[in-house]
């Protein structure tokens, strides 16, 4: 006699980083789901290249993986400390932004006990079954069925086109292996720095610290005019609540990604803290003799163009001064590329490529559940989290939002309220208002687009 099938997975998540550890967390005390996590690695790994010492989060500890949905979930920070024995210490250190190295040992602690977690597990294909109405996935050698998979497969570092020349050099890499990597930079008397995020600061401030004295020249070349420090108000920090996704979603899709662009400053740059770090030690470094005896260039505005190979040895970097147009170049013998992270799709989709409705870009058509549209055929709900920016704005890859949309998910997957959400969460309110007529019912007049009255006011 056959061996009957397994009973098939209500949901399967492709990859374990923090946002699907939320979803697992919070999927965990919900009675009757069964659901599966699979990832590539052998363990949790959270940028461990990046956990440079003294970095800490930008994002306050109750931006764990549950408890801005449940802070009564086993799984939280809180009660990872009790289980540490170190509730005393944190309370004492009164520190609300966590260490970076703090946050990946409590993911750790997390996935390792997790009972619905499956590292060593690769997701090497999905397919769709019309018949049974379920995604077959193949994971780690096995095969298992489900009727709803969610994407978590994190994001791929960026590495600028300008640098394909020099692609797999041992002394041009992207700061998402800087730890790893730091140790290549021995022996170079000249090293730069490509980005002007918080990665690109920490990796500058870190080389600061322990190249500072040697007489290395260190550089921060900067695209952006101005390093301007991360938007860290509290009404601003409203554009990282669900009010604003839901706003920024209902939005056309050219005026969203117009917005993403012109809102780098909510999630593309550096903190306060750590800018005042560099300069403070900067300050320290040139106490008794003259600024510019100091081996260090910062040039905001400076876009590197192209990179090559230098005759001599060492990079040439074609850079260009973004006010003035100037082009100069600097020759450096190495470089760190704080250049970014994009959302990728695993290869494992391509089966069921063809099933899934993309925009005119190739992206995730996404609703506000998360549920990424397909075409009738695929009745099976497919989700992804932290690669819908284009589609819920800037708060798509913040911690803070995670347990949110995890519990979004939950509640789409199951069709009940498993977690109650807020219905408002800011005080700024982002849309207009709905009122349309002045009293007695006279409508008011629409007032033109901007693209509109920017024509009008151009002379034929």
């Amino acid at each position: 006699m056959d061996n009957p099938q397994p009973e098939p997975y209500d949901l399967l998540g492709v990859g374990i980083g923090p946002f699907n550890l939320s979803l697992a967390a919070l999927a965990d005390r919900v009675d009757g789901l069964r659901t599966l996590f699979c990832e590539a690695r052998e363990e949790f790994r959270w940028h461990h290249g990046m956990l440079v010492d003294g970095a800490r989060m930008q994002v306050p500890f109750l931006a764990d993986l549950v408890s801005l949905v449940d802070p009564t979930n086993p799984w939280s920070f809180l009660n990872y400390l009790r289980e540490q024995q170190r509730l005393f210490p944190f309370y004492f250190a009164e520190r609300f932004q966590l260490a970076r190295r703090e946050y990946d040992h409590y993911c750790r602690w997390a996935a390792e006990r997790l009972p619905n977690c499956r590292f060593g597990a690769p997701v090497t294909a999905v397919h769709w079954e019309p018949e049974e109405g379920l995604y077959r996935v193949t994971a780690g050698g096995a095969v298992h069925r489900a009727a709803n998979l969610v994407l978590g497969v994190g994001t791929e570092p960026v590495l600028p086109e300008a640098f394909a020349a020099l692609r797999g050099h041992p002394r041009v890499w992207h700061s998402d292996g800087y730890l790893t990597n730091r140790h290549r930079l021995d022996g170079a008397k000249d090293v730069t720095v490509v980005g002007s995020g918080q990665s690109g600061a920490e990796v500058f401030l870190d080389l600061l610290r322990t190249r500072g004295t040697d007489g290395t020249r260190l550089r921060w070349l900067t695209r952006t005019r101005a390093l301007a420090p991360m938007e860290y108000s509290k009404l601003g920090l409203e554009h990282f609540t669900p009010d604003y996704t839901r706003h920024f979603h209902a939005l056309p899709g050219e005026v969203r990604d117009r917005l993403v662009r012109e809102q780098w400053q909510l999630h593309k740059a550096a903190s306060a803290e750590t800018l005042a770090e560099i300069h403070d030690l900067l300050y320290e470094r040139t106490i008794g003799r003259p600024l510019d005896a100091d081996p260090v260039e910062i040039r905001p505005g400076t876009a590197v163009t192209e990179a090559l190979a230098g005759p001599c040895g060492g990079f040439e970097l074609l850079c260009r001064q973004g006010d003035s147009g100037a082009a100069h170049v600097v020759r450096t013998e190495a470089v760190v590329l704080a250049t970014g992270y994009r959302a990728v799709r695993p290869a494992a989709l391509d089966p069921v490529a063809e099933l899934v409705d993309w925009d005119e870009q190739g992206r995730f058509k996404v609703d506000l559940d998360h549920r990424v549209a397909t075409r009738p055929e695929l009745t099976g709900g497919l989700y992804v989290q932290n690669a819908e920016l284009h589609t819920h704005g800037v708060g798509t890859p913040d911690l803070g939002l995670g347990a949110h949309r995890a519990a979004v998910i939950l509640n789409a997957v199951t069709g009940r309220t498993v977690h109650r959400l807020p219905d408002r969460t800011a005080w700024t309110s982002f849309a207009p208002p709905v009122h349309t007529a002045r009293p007695g019912g006279v409508p008011v007049p629409a007032l033109p687009r901007p693209q509109e009255a920017n024509r009008a006011a151009v002379p034929h």
